[in-house]
């Protein structure tokens, strides 16, 4: 596989953004359905997702609120199809591993570690919501994302025989030596695909320090047993993604990790944040993966082994 290959990776929906804060926010079915598949258009190989509410836009990670839109997806695009465990902060693990468990995706998100989780921040930028439950679930200062020894074992061992391979995603340094944990007691194998995450209330900052500290890192835990990627969160997500095209890594970019492609400009859609990264890195002089590539690089075991 070539070394200028970068993979791109589009979350399309999340679970932090509320549908007051943009109209381009995908809530429904066939919303998040069209914009995995246009995101792909535009040049993501992986799509990232998450389930909402249809009415409401709350998160949801029932199984049958993704079937509503995964089928379409596998129809319409070779994208490889990345599902949640994370669900939201305030879910049970039990509740966030059952998508993955039912469908066996190719790669499934995984968190690894706990933390304070803190979205109140965005009440200053967004005042008018529209659902009661957008400002309680925003204005709470006692969230703790709990993703323990306990909990992530839970997952692994749940997907172990779906051949799903795992997003390890890593909010802070100590979630690189978690990992580390996992990985040397063969419970997860290479190659590990890492995305470490910036910017986010209650994680690493988005200084580019944070940035080179967390990659110096992860080379030092898991020399070349790893592929990298970067997920930078609100007005970080370009420069970050930057940074690590032009340091050999790999990107993600999406509605679930900024609503924005600009200084006050909200992005119209998924795609057009797709479309922005990619200018970045074929302007590094590289070129974005195809879904085929990226399922070879990350050794995944193809669409044709999930169920849905």
């Amino acid at each position: 596989m070539a070394r200028n290959k970068v993979i791109i990776t589009c979350a399309v929906t999340g679970a932090i953004h509320t549908p007051s804060m943009s109209p381009h926010l995908p809530v429904t079915p066939e919303e998040i359905a069209d914009a995995a598949v246009g995101a792909a258009q535009a040049g993501a190989a992986i799509v990232h997702l998450h389930a909402r509410n249809p009415v409401t836009g709350e998160p949801d990670q029932t199984p049958e609120a993704f079937a509503r839109f995964l089928p379409q997806i596998k129809q319409r695009s070779n994208c490889v199809i990345n599902l949640t465990t994370g669900g939201a902060p305030t879910m049970s693990i039990e509740e966030r591993v059952r998508p993955a468990a039912t469908f066996a995706p190719e790669v499934a998100s995984l968190n690894l570690g706990s933390m304070n989780f803190g979205l109140f921040g965005m009440l200053d930028r967004f005042t008018d919501l529209k659902h009661e439950w957008e400002r309680t679930y925003l204005a709470n200062k006692d969230i703790i994302f709990r993703n323990t020894f306990g909990q992530i074992e839970h997952i692994l061992t749940t997907c172990a025989g779906n051949d799903t391979r795992f997003e390890f995603e890593c909010y802070d340094t100590a979630h690189l030596y978690n990992l580390k944990y996992f990985f040397d007691r063969g419970l997860v194998k290479a190659p590990l695909f890492i995305q470490t995450v910036f910017g986010l209330q209650g994680g690493i900052g988005g200084h580019p320090d944070d940035v080179l500290h967390m990659k110096r890192t992860a080379d030092r835990l898991f020399g070349d047993q790893y592929r990298w990627s970067v997920l930078g969160a609100g007005r970080n997500q370009f420069n970050i993604a930057a940074m690590s095209a032009a340091m050999g890594g790999n990107v993600r970019v999406g509605l679930e990790d900024s609503l924005w492609n600009g200084p006050g400009v909200l992005a119209r859609s998924n795609a057009e944040q797709v479309t922005r990264v990619r200018q970045i890195i074929e302007g590094l002089g590289l070129s974005v993966a195809t879904p085929n590539e990226a399922r070879e690089m990350l050794s995944l075991k193809g669409g044709h082994a999930v169920n849905f």
